[in-house]
């Protein structure tokens, strides 16, 4: 069985086998230093204003005072309900400096959802942007919030613009729904930038946080139910960063000098994979391009079309969108170093493709909200596609286990199981869920399907949940997908198991077409010439596109339950 131990010896150069998160007392200390290190660089970037890290430092600092007095306990849980916008990362630094627990919830949530992430978070203060009050003000009443603080769009972006922003929002595009939010019970609805302002008036009274106290309670995505906080210490994310800056570095520092990369921020921060991003930008003093909408193409290509650009974090459909846009080819390239993919399979199709329109080969990694997005990774040296998940990072172990928890020998799949500094400590409230979670030898069960090879790399065969069974025989989804995706003609593709009088099963595939002219015929002839018999779909169908979640992963439950209807 390959150890954690040789993968490594697999690394690039100058890449740690270990990192040590204890040289920091807390996420808040590390914020600090970086702030004092770079006050005078770009942080962030947002619709051509620029906000630096001194100006992050003192708006994060007066928000957090004012958060502070308005009497929250220690560890408080607060809200954000915020896109891609300054107001993030403001709100972010600002709750974790005054000492509190950061609860990342999805902006497009709907009141179900809202409601339950609130009442299970024990949320008693919210940042929201207005756009998205109308959703609160249905469930509010039912929450422990108290304190709600209401952003515009244009708050953070500077006078007269900002000023014009947020009107062309409200009254132009008519993005903010009517809403009144109730004040009884002692609730306060107060304006971002009047807490700012009444907050640079007070002193932040320095947190008490340790590594082992909350620094998020960062929310599955609950397309399977109702969503579980995982809750993620301040070692966990600070661990979490320098495994990041410790795999990726190699590669930035191509740019010469790291306060001159430039990460694309259009996977919303919200989510745990560019939530690392955030933080990995803040650590190495860095700066970021925010995409507050991402869907919006022709403005996302001009954004990249602006400046040049060193690191950009995708899902495969995102990358997939980016290559079917007409002026995609008009974008300069050579300053990408990093094409990191995760958040779901990528594809060796999609893979190929982006790497001949742009020389700069997709990453793909592995991780979940429960591992800060962090697990394994393939090496940024890599100049094609591998089509595993790469190698364990630094200070993580890896071990593919049966149902009893026993390892097993290397090219036998079993559930991938992963311990580290990075790993949630539990599900927020939830001891039996918790418990069912971990391995006895303190591994957290992931629920993917995984081969371990000789020399280290993992291959993900399939979530547990998602295996079809044919006739007996096991079928993992994204092999179907992974090769169905190389078929001539085809954009993307989705693979699901129907009931089957004779098979148990049957598979189903759902396809996009680039080629209009593309027939269920010639995807048939395709699958026969690469699939053994029982891999091979028996029902094909054509669709414009596929039900994702807001990070682009594609929702085959929904595809399920639409296929046996």
């Amino acid at each position: 069985m390959q150890t954690t131990s040789s993968a490594r010896q697999n690394y690039p150069a100058g890449v740690p086998h270990e990192i040590h998160p204890e040289q920091y007392r807390s996420l808040p200390q590390m914020f600090d230093e970086a702030f004092a290190r770079y006050a005078d660089r770009p942080f962030s970037v947002c619709m051509e204003r620029w906000m630096s890290y001194g100006e992050l430092d003192t708006l994060s600092k007066a928000l957090g005072a004012w958060l502070q007095s308005r009497g929250l306990e220690p560890g408080a849980r607060v809200a954000i309900m915020l896109p891609n916008i300054p107001q993030f990362a403001v709100t972010m630094c600002g709750v974790l400096r005054a000492g509190y627990t950061c609860v990342n919830v999805n902006p497009l949530y709907t009141a179900r959802e809202l409601e339950h992430q609130l009442k299970d978070s024990g949320a008693t203060a919210i940042v929201i942007l207005e756009n998205f009050a109308a959703t609160l003000e249905k469930v509010i009443e039912r929450t422990p919030v108290k304190h709600v603080v209401m952003t515009s769009m244009g708050d953070l972006l500077g006078g007269l613009y900002g000023a014009w922003i947020t009107v062309a929002v409200r009254h132009l595009a008519k993005l903010v729904p009517a809403y009144k939010l109730p004040l009884s019970d002692g609730r306060s609805v107060t304006p971002f930038n009047q807490a700012i302002s009444e907050g640079r008036g007070r002193t932040l009274e320095p947190d008490q946080s340790t590594l082992d106290s909350i620094a998020f309670l960062q929310y599955t995505g609950g397309t399977t139910g109702l969503s579980k906080g995982a809750v993620l210490t301040h070692r966990n994310i600070v661990a979490a960063t320098l495994q990041a800056e410790a795999w990726f570095t190699p590669a930035l520092s191509r740019a010469g000098d790291l306060a001159k990369v430039n990460s694309i921020a259009a996977l919303p921060l919200y989510h745990i994979f560019a939530l690392t991003l955030c933080l990995l930008v803040i650590r190495q003093g860095s700066h970021m391009t925010l995409i507050p909408n991402p869907r919006d193409f022709n403005k996302f290509i001009a954004v990249l079309k602006k400046r040049p650009f060193h690191m950009l974090p995708a899902v495969n459909t995102l990358f997939n969108a980016l290559l079917m846009h007409p002026d995609f080819k008009s974008i300069d390239f050579s300053t990408l170093f990093v094409s990191q993919a995760g958040g779901m399979a990528a594809s060796e199709g999609t893979a190929r493709k982006w790497f001949e329109a742009t020389g700069c080969p997709m990453i793909e990694g592995w991780g979940m909200s429960e591992t800060c997005a962090i697990g394994t990774n393939n090496p940024v040296s890599n100049t094609k596609f591998t089509g595993t998940i790469g190698l364990p990072l630094p200070s993580i172990e890896i071990a593919i286990k049966d149902d009893e928890g026993n390892s097993l020998p290397d090219g036998q799949p079993g559930e991938l199981c992963i311990k580290g500094p990075n790993v949630m400590t539990g599900y927020y409230n939830q001891p039996v869920e918790t418990a069912a979670a971990f391995t006895p030898d303190g591994f957290m069960r992931t629920g993917d399907i995984a081969v371990m090879q000789e020399d280290g790399y993992s291959r993900i065969v399939d979530r547990k949940k998602d295996m079809i069974l044919v006739s007996g025989f096991n079928v993992f989804p994204n092999e179907l997908e992974n090769v169905i995706s190389l078929c001539p003609g085809v954009v993307e593709c989705a693979a699901v198991g129907v009931p089957d009088e004779k098979q148990g099963e049957a598979i189903k595939v759902f396809v996009v077409r680039r080629d209009p002219t593309l027939t269920e015929d010639a995807v048939l002839q395709y699958c026969h010439s690469q699939l053994t018999g029982y891999k091979r779909p028996k029902h094909i169908e054509f669709r414009e596109s596929l039900p994702k979640t807001n990070v682009g992963k594609i929702l085959r439950r929904e595809l399920r339950v639409s296929a046996s209807a």
